[in-house]
């Protein structure tokens, strides 16, 4: 581990999102905080969940993308990140990286990338190809094709190079809930999972732990 590249793990299990967002933003502002009052080598931190169901509207989002306003057990929350509407829930990886940029020598562009390579590089591990559009952000099967499918989608924040929020990994998810909304406001794009395109049950915490293993790889911690 590098000089001011400590990252600290925060497996939380399943919870709601209120909670977790709560989190998000006691460690953000206390990292920013810091920066700003020029302490060095400040924690950084790596929160992984799931949540209950729930729709969360970014700021620039539209509602009209909701097709779906009132739904039993599914809480609707508008939040601070970038991005449009997207569901969380049971049997999908939520992570968010609270970290300085600055500390690993990355740009907000070169985080994304990484985040979007850390889905890809699990995903071989499992014999699922995958990639980027050029249009879009996040991860999609068969994305050189005419019908790519969406299995990582990510929305962030960044205050003078400090991240919050970050990706959800469809792994176990369950699809149906996005027919309440129009993912990430882009018409005509299918939503997968990794069981899915595996056509058989996958277990959450070992994809979890490659998931965690690849992103430090590439964040160089």
């Amino acid at each position: 581990m590098e000089s001011g590249r400590e990252i600290i793990l925060k497996p939380l299990g399943l919870k709601g999102y209120q909670e977790v967002w709560d989190l998000q933003k006691t460690l953000f502002n206390n990292l920013l905080q810091a920066k700003l009052d020029g302490k060095k080598n400040e924690s950084n931190y790596l929160i992984t969940c799931e949540h209950n169901h729930v729709l969360t509207l970014g700021k620039s989002g539209k509602e009209s993308n909701i097709q779906v306003p009132e739904f039993p057990g599914v809480e609707y929350v508008k939040i601070d990140r970038g991005g449009d509407v997207t569901y969380h829930g049971p049997g999908q990886l939520v992570v968010y990286p609270i970290l300085d940029l600055e500390q690993f020598g990355m740009s907000l562009r070169e985080y994304i990338y990484t985040l979007e390579q850390s889905v890809i590089e699990t995903l071989i591990a499992y014999g699922i190809k995958s990639g980027r559009i050029k249009e879009f952000t996040g991860v999609w099967i068969n994305h050189k094709t005419d019908k790519p499918k969406k299995i990582a989608a990510i929305g962030v924040k960044s205050s003078r190079h400090i991240t919050m929020h970050g990706l959800a990994f469809n792994m176990k998810s369950d699809l149906k809930y996005f027919d309440l909304i129009i993912p990430c406001g882009i018409v005509g794009k299918e939503v997968t999972s990794m069981e899915k395109e595996l056509g058989t049950q996958v277990d959450f915490e070992e994809v979890s732990k490659k998931f965690i293993f690849n992103f430090l790889k590439l964040i160089n911690v």
